[in-house]
């Protein structure tokens, strides 16, 4: 019977230690989502996200040209598509919009990562905005 006992004390030990190493992840992963959630809820601000943008020093000065020209690019091609002179889809359009955030994405993440963050969560909104054309007419 002592056999029996031992392991069973053992096994208490143990669990606590794995509820309370269980435990802390999800607070962590709560604390993330409710950030990312306030950060969402937010309403979206271009004019922000914007100047955000030409204020970090984690992009360089040849850099933020180089991605205002892609910018640029991007939107006459949304200019064209809704003018009927572009022969494409919102789709085909989808690709080189989430690779010019993407690449934005990875080159604010380490060293601006609260602008990284937002940029992040206004991406769908950003991409409401190009892909309605009433919305697209407007910025």
């Amino acid at each position: 019977m002592a056999k029996a006992g031992a392991p069973a004390a053992k096994a208490p030990a143990k669990a606590p230690a794995s509820a309370t190493a269980a435990a802390q992840p999800p607070k962590k992963d709560i604390v993330a989502q409710a950030a990312g959630s306030q950060k969402a809820a937010a309403p979206l601000d271009l004019t922000s996200l914007e100047a955000r943008l030409k204020d970090t020093e984690a992009i360089g000065v040849m850099t933020k040209i180089a991605l205002k020209n892609q910018v640029d690019d991007l939107l006459d091609q949304f200019r064209a598509f809704y003018a009927g002179k572009l022969k494409t889809t919102l789709a085909e359009l989808r690709r080189p919009y989430d690779l010019l955030v993407l690449k934005v994405l990875s080159l604010l993440q380490d060293s601006d990562p609260s602008l990284a963050a937002a940029i992040a969560a206004s991406r769908e909104a950003i991409w409401g905005i190009l892909s309605d054309p009433k919305k697209f007419a407007t910025i």
